[in-house]
């Protein structure tokens, strides 16, 4: 399957970035080869391979978050060394 231009332009601005006419067409010509040897692995025989998320063979390590109580010296010490506070509290950046 080959992009079109369409495409390309789309591509562009999920990324929000933006592209000249010559970009254009040097993304069209090397993104357009990355989704086609895509559909080159399609054609690999994969029957009796199991499927996995990760080769690393890490397990997800979980802990119960659960609040502390430090001392006040702790407590100044931390909050001495952050950017931002709000009401005694750390102050972070909204993400979303």
């Amino acid at each position: 399957m080959a992009l079109t231009h369409d495409d390309i332009a789309h591509i562009a601005t999920l990324a929000r970035i933006g592209i000249t006419d010559d970009e254009k067409q040097q993304y069209h010509k090397e993104l357009s080869s990355v989704v086609e040897y895509f559909g080159t692995l399609q054609e690999v025989n994969t029957d009796g391979v199991d499927a996995i998320g990760h080769i690393t063979g890490m397990t997800d390590v979980v802990r119960d978050d659960i609040a502390r109580e430090v001392d006040d010296q702790t407590r100044v010490a931390i909050m001495e060394n952050v950017p931002r506070t709000h009401d005694g509290q750390i102050a972070v950046k909204n993400i979303l």
